[in-house]
């Protein structure tokens, strides 16, 4: 070994195993990644040995060229020093969260005659904050809805002191135009007070004061106002209906993580007041291989840690996270609020989770097939094969049964624009031995190709096969026996723990074996095409199980059709007992003559 070579084995046994943070660097003095422990002997030593490491992790060892060390008093400081140093060196190989923007508030400015504002960030200007909003769009409709209830002003001061005449928004009825005394003070002070009434979620007692006030009006003979009034009541109720969810409250952020080869993606949904007031997904990088608990911890850690973000009184997630007590102490130490974090919920807690869930999952899945980001996919899939265009077609094979039962093998297709659903193609395996995924694809590739070779299909640029070098020599030698010499072939082989980003691409042929870097945009889309092809394959096959199941032995007879197959069913209870009865007891059954008993018995019997 040569002095510039990292000796973990006698870096590791100096290490202490009190908590702390690690920090990898290369050989040019880059941060590679940050990481906290508990124990930090058994958490480095952890990324050295033999056996179960991720692709991901042994890109990460092999570029190591030394490691610093941190010693901690508690795990929740060496928690709140990684966070630091994270922020402040954004490492590679940990995940980063690219929007870093501060969450959006509503401003009520400190004024004779407030406005209703847009304010991120610095939250030491004049006046009161509402919020916080998961997204601008969230603020601009609530802004919105308040100009057609209140019309309070929502211009800048300085717009607001160099009025005249009043402008468009008094025109369009959005504005009380209080910049040129178009409303007396008293009267625009009310219209505050209902906006921040409503903003504080008081809207029962904003209804009933409303309500007051229009019967008021009508009985002093005041009937535009009592118009007025009655107008903006039924606004307010036509939003409760909209916005609240009846009869509950609440605060929290519910947090759902999902990964998926290709991609993840951390949804925050935000209630406040017992109502979902918005949410926005995340889709930060991964470089290391982790699961859903350590993403969400190490989204919450950068989210919340700091105070940078308002807290609500709790989070929901869907993992459990190990460090929770960490978390909990760090947010309290940051921010001096103590929140409560957890993964088990019921009532309308869990039905808040299961939507956060359903959002994640939508989003990764609009995010991995827009088109976009199939094109950033597929030049990257076109430099890695060595092609002068892009791949305009490319097929994936998937073989699927249950213990050998309804074999089918899948063919998906992918174009330009992602997946082409309409020419998917599904066969049924027949005549191969129960479990032979060799000879299934062997049969699959010939019924498909012959048709290329006959000139009813085109053929692909790129065939990909999912499996080892075994189904790629079956690829081979089916397309040599069809002449197809013009197709490429890529084969994709799971590594011993099947998980994605442990993948081996065999290019062109089963000798020259690649492993992509875990954040390349062609192994995304090499992934992406698999799992599509294992969905599509294990679809079709319980589609064939399932019609092969309800299939009755009954259906082969001639001259048996739906009602005397259920006569005979119900006159013996079911097939087992119809099997063991007589020619003769068959024959008893209404609408059964000695002679078609004496069919049916025989083919029962047959074999």
């Amino acid at each position: 070994m040569s002095h510039s070579e990292f000796d973990a084995k006698h870096f590791v046994s100096h290490l202490t195993t009190r908590p702390g943070v690690y920090r990898m660097y290369d050989g040019q003095g880059e941060l590679l990644y940050v990481g906290k422990a508990k124990n930090l002997k058994n958490r480095v030593a952890s990324y050295f040995r033999a056996t179960g490491l991720t692709t991901k992790t042994m890109a990460l060892v092999s570029r190591i060229h030394h490691i610093e060390i941190a010693v901690t008093k508690s795990e929740t400081e060496a928690l709140l020093l990684e966070q630091t140093l994270i922020k402040q060196h954004r490492p590679p190989y940990n995940i980063l969260l690219r929007d870093d923007k501060s969450y959006p508030y509503i401003l009520l400015s400190s004024h004779r005659h407030p406005a209703l504002l847009f304010r991120r960030g610095d939250k030491s200007k004049q006046g009161t904050l509402f919020g916080p909003f998961p997204s601008g769009t969230a603020v601009r409709e609530s802004l919105n809805t308040m100009q057609k209830v209140f019309k309070v002003r929502q211009c800048e001061d300085s717009t607001y002191a160099n009025r005249s005449r009043p402008c468009l928004q008094y025109q369009i009825k959005r504005c009380s135009g209080p910049c040129v005394g178009l409303i007396s003070d008293e009267e625009y002070d009310a219209d505050v007070r209902h906006a921040k009434m409503f903003l504080q979620g008081r809207n029962k007692e904003l209804t009933a004061e409303i309500s007051t006030q229009m019967h008021q009006a009508a009985e002093e003979m005041e009937f535009e106002r009592a118009a007025e009034l009655r107008d903006q009541m039924i606004q307010l109720k036509h939003i409760q209906e909209q916005q609240h969810v009846h009869g509950q409250s609440g605060e929290a952020d519910i947090l759902a993580s999902i990964i998926q080869p290709g991609g993840l993606c951390v949804h925050v949904m935000m209630v406040r007041n017992g109502k979902v007031v918005g949410s926005k997904s995340h889709y930060p990088k991964m470089p290391l291989e982790i699961s859903a608990g350590e993403l969400l911890s190490s989204f919450i850690a950068q989210f919340y840690l700091g105070g940078a973000q308002e807290l609500p009184k709790a989070l929901i997630l869907s993992h459990e996270v190990e460090d929770l007590d960490a978390l909990v102490e760090g947010i309290l130490e940051t921010t001096g609020k103590k929140i409560e974090i957890t993964a088990n919920v019921r009532g309308q807690r869990a039905r808040w989770l299961d939507l956060a869930k359903l959002n994640a999952e939508q989003g990764l899945q609009a995010r991995l097939t827009d088109k976009r980001n199939h094109f950033s996919r597929i030049t990257a899939l076109q430099k890695l094969l060595g092609f002068a265009e892009p791949p305009a077609h490319m097929e994936c094979f998937d073989i699927s049964h249950s213990s050998g039962e309804a074999t089918v093998a899948s063919c998906v297709v992918f174009g330009p624009e992602g997946p082409d659903k309409k020419r998917y193609r599904s066969f049924n395996i027949e005549g191969v031995e129960a479990g032979d995924d060799y000879a299934a694809m062997k049969q699959a590739l010939t019924r498909r190709y012959k048709r290329v070779k006959s000139g009813e299909n085109p053929a692909p640029d790129v065939l990909l096969i999912d499996g080892g070098k075994g189904q790629l020599s079956q690829a081979e030698a089916v397309l040599a026996e069809l002449g197809l010499v013009d197709i490429f072939l890529l084969g994709v082989a799971k590594g011993d723990t099947r998980k994605p980003g442990l993948e081996t691409l065999y290019i062109g042929s089963k000798e020259e074996e690649v492993v992509l870097p875990p954040d390349s945009a062609a192994l995304h889309l090499i992934q992406h095409i698999r799992d599509e092809a294992h969905r599509f394959a294990v679809k079709s096959h319980r589609r064939r199980r399932d019609k092969k199941r309800r299939h009755s032995v009954l259906e082969d007879i001639p001259g048996i059709g739906p009602n005397r197959r259920k006569e005979l069913l119900t006159a013996f209870g079911g097939y087992q007992e119809l099997l063991s009865a007589s020619q003769e007891d068959i024959a008893k059954v209404k609408g059964i003559s000695a002679k078609k008993a004496e069919e049916i018995y025989l083919h029962l019997h047959k074999s």
